[in-house]
């Protein structure tokens, strides 16, 4: 085949360009991290009351809507955040304290059971022959420890424990008592300051941040501004009313039960549940163990087991869908690594800030190309293009996870929406690199296989779409929405799609026969090698109304041409029309006679660029175009035959 290097220089892979980290970008981040983990007692409370700030936004901006002053507003907002904050704290204190004081009470519970164990597991012996292994490997430590160094046994009196007790002078005890709480009462009343300097700074330091990134970037600073407050202001809002609409039926379940403090049970998974997949977990797990000691016997474990299987199917499958108008943006494994990485920067805290935090990483990945990486990594959209998706199953020789991408995209859209906007590309990929010298003669055969592999899979979405459509189509235009368009039928119409160079052509012949065959007509795909001269006229021309030629290098103009000639030559009235695949950007950008160099006729009854175009003009019924004697074609002006109409076949 020829070389076709020149025809594909505009068509590009989707390209990560942007998302690839260069040295100073890695710097960059390695530095930032060692900066949040050594300074995380400054950068805690600061991302702490930056996350607020982005939930209590929407409610300061109502307030200054119904007439509030900013100052007020913001001190209102503020004031009723913090004091329900305040409250839910003290009566998680208060339910605690009272825990701690009864827990004495359920040891003998606990006991009794781990004697009712016991006792079962003794007919079987596997309890005691455990125990005795334990003792024996205990006494067998103890008696190399106890053992003299010449191997006779010799006792040493063991040390004596001695306390010394001194009473506590007042002033340490009441040291004692208000250390541990400088810390956490520090950072709250900083919190507290940081978010209403924010509330009230809010534009001002939108402001700031604009000019610091610079005004050339205005717009995409804005556009991230906006993402940000919108996504962690959505996230932080949805998933405080899921764990809301979560923990207040397992309180009053837990209380229906008769397990103790149940109110606090259902604080703590309300809690709980802003840290991402194990959070759940920790707030079933003390209710549990809670109902092991309280019950005598196991039926209120089973039924606390069963409340949170029941409330966990019940968020997840039908609020959590019903209320998330939008998701985070980040997918399950980012979720989970990035609890570990905040867990490991910034402790239990930064584990309940891990996906806020994470989503305004991701929001900055998106509109800062140094940072790209970021979103790639972390972020949920795909990120190669359907047809780059495509071309890497087939060129892994995987057709099985190409037809169930497939499959996914046809339940929105036709058969030959797919073929023109996914695989023609994705071909098109390929007949690229097999150009360029970058794909070798087994790959190419191992994709060309595995595309027909795929196209025969689609053979039963096309015997659906067949019968839904009672082998008629509806004809609209894509670029006037004209629907009063006269419809074709390919019903009687014998039509040949014939590769045209090489193995990846007759993958899109056999696609164009498909789709032909949806609309009706009796439609055929054959090989490239039956064009050659010796083997053309063993083609069952005299049956057939229309051949077309499918070529995806857009050099090979000539050799179309003379395959043209060779089928007017052997049946004057036959049509003979030319595909030149090219990409559905590139068709609007273009028009699909520019994807031909102008000075070259190719003789054709119709010259298409795409999958709608070519079945349109494959299934019009028009006498054919006589070829032109000889001498004739030296002496005229060569012109590229009009393109056909852009529609769309429903």
């Amino acid at each position: 085949m020829a070389d076709g290097t020149n025809a594909y220089r505009n068509l590009e892979v989707p390209s990560l360009q942007g998302a690839r980290p260069n040295m100073p970008t890695l710097l960059t981040f390695v530095g930032g991290v060692a900066m949040l983990y050594l300074a995380r007692d400054v950068f805690l409370p600061i991302a702490i009351a930056l996350l607020l700030t982005f939930a209590l936004a929407p409610v300061a901006t109502a307030l200054r809507r119904a007439g509030f002053p900013r100052l007020l507003a913001v001190i209102s907002t503020a004031l009723m955040a913090f004091s329900l904050i305040a409250v839910v704290s003290l009566v998680i204190a208060l339910q605690v304290t009272n825990l701690a004081r009864n827990i004495p009470a359920y040891q003998s519970n606990v006991v009794t059971k781990i004697e009712a164990m016991r006792e079962a597991g003794s007919g079987t012996g596997i309890v005691g022959r455990l125990s005795a292994i334990f003792e024996r490997i205990s006494r067998e430590m103890s008696r190399s420890e106890t053992a003299a160094p010449d191997g006779e046994a010799a006792t040493r009196a063991e040390p004596v424990l001695v306390e010394i007790y001194a009473p506590d002078h007042p002033i340490q005890v009441l040291t004692n008592l208000i250390a541990p709480l400088i810390a956490p009462v520090a950072m709250a009343g900083l919190v507290i300051v940081v978010v209403i300097f924010m509330l009230l700074e809010r534009e001002d330091l939108r402001d700031r941040f604009i000019r610091l990134v610079g005004y050339g970037d205005l717009h995409r600073t804005t556009e991230a501004l906006e993402d940000a407050g919108t996504r962690v202001g959505h996230y932080l809002l949805m998933q405080l009313v899921v764990n809301v609409l979560y923990g207040v039926p397992v309180a009053i379940g837990l209380w229906l039960i008769g397990i103790p403090n149940a109110i606090l049970w259902g604080l703590l998974a309300i809690i709980f549940r802003f840290v991402p997949y194990i959070g759940p977990i920790i707030a079933m797990i003390l209710p549990l163990f809670l109902a092991v000691a309280v019950d005598p016997g196991w039926s209120m474990l089973v039924w606390t087991a069963l409340l949170f299987v029941v409330m966990e199917l019940v968020i997840n499958n039908v609020v959590e869908p019903t209320l998330y108008g939008s998701k985070t943006g980040l997918s399950p494994l980012a979720i989970i690594v990035s609890a570990i990485f905040w867990a490991w920067i910034w402790g239990p805290v930064g584990l309940d800030l891990s996906t806020p935090l994470t989503v305004c990483l991701v929001v900055l990945g998106t509109h800062v190309p140094q940072f790209g990486f970021l979103q790639v990594l972390f972020g949920s959209d795909p990120v190669l293009a359907p047809h780059a998706r495509l071309y890497q199953r087939l060129l892994a020789g995987d057709p099985d996870e190409a037809t169930d991408q497939a499959e996914e995209m046809l339940e929105e859209d036709y058969l030959i929406d797919y073929y023109d906007k996914v695989a023609i590309p994705a071909l098109i990929l390929a007949e690229r690199d097999r150009a360029r010298g970058v794909m070798s003669e087994e790959q190419r055969l191992r994709l060309a296989e595995s595309a027909m592999a795929l196209v025969a899979n689609m053979g039963d979405i096309a015997a659906q779409e067949a019968d839904d459509d009672d082998g008629e189509s509806v004809l609209t235009d894509d670029e006037t929405g004209d629907t009063g368009a006269e419809a074709l039928s390919g019903k009687g119409a014998r039509i040949l799609c014939v590769g045209g160079r090489g193995d990846l052509d007759d993958v899109t012949a056999a696609m164009l026969a498909q789709v032909l065959c949806v609309e009706g007509a009796d439609a055929k795909a054959e090989s490239f090698r039956q064009i050659d001269p010796s083997h053309i006229r063993a083609l069952p021309v005299a049956d057939l109304d229309t051949i077309v030629l499918c070529y995806l290098n857009r050099e090979s103009t000539r050799q179309a041409r003379f395959a043209v000639r060779r089928f007017k030559r052997i049946s004057a009235g036959l049509r003979v029309g030319v595909v030149m695949w090219s990409e559905a950007d590139e068709q609007k950008a273009k028009g699909s006679a520019g994807a031909v160099p102008s000075g070259i006729a190719l003789d054709a009854d119709f010259l298409c660029a795409g999958m709608t175009e070519a079945a349109i003009a494959a299934l019009t019924q028009a006498p054919a175009v006589p070829l032109a004697p000889p001498e004739k074609i030296r002496s005229r002006k060569r012109l590229v035959p009009e393109r056909a109409k852009v529609v769309s076949l429903r």
